[in-house]
């Protein structure tokens, strides 16, 4: 039976690799990872690290996800806002989660993104 999601799969335009290495990998530190060989003709990039694999596959016939997203749980919340917003990111506070600190934000492409912290004392 099903026990965990092993990963994400997101898409990106054609030609945007370079552009979601610096978000993914460089705003959010997310590591990126080499894709298997046989795959690598496709595009897109992998980010992975010991807790979340994030998938980047190109679509031809891209359209952003501006509903369904990923949700990141994250060590501070705030921090990582703020290093979005200094690096031109639109940040979206919202308080409508009992319990969480989070905001949404869009990839350079429009995919949204959740961030999320249980509040202290959760």
């Amino acid at each position: 039976m099903i026990r965990t999601i092993d990963h994400v799969q997101m898409a990106l335009p054609v030609g945007g690799e370079e552009k979601a290495r610096a978000f993914y990998n460089g705003l959010l530190g997310l590591p990126e990872v080499v894709k298997p060989e046989s795959m690598r003709a496709s595009g897109g990039c992998w980010f992975e690290s010991e807790d979340l694999k994030l998938h980047l596959g190109v679509d031809p016939d891209f359209v952003p996800a501006r509903k369904a997203h990923v949700a990141f749980g994250v060590s501070d919340v705030q921090s990582l806002a703020e290093r979005l917003r200094n690096n031109g990111v639109d940040v979206e506070e919202d308080d409508r989660l009992p319990g969480h600190r989070r905001f949404f934000a869009s990839d350079p492409f429009g995919n949204r993104l959740e961030f999320l912290q249980p509040s202290k004392g959760q």
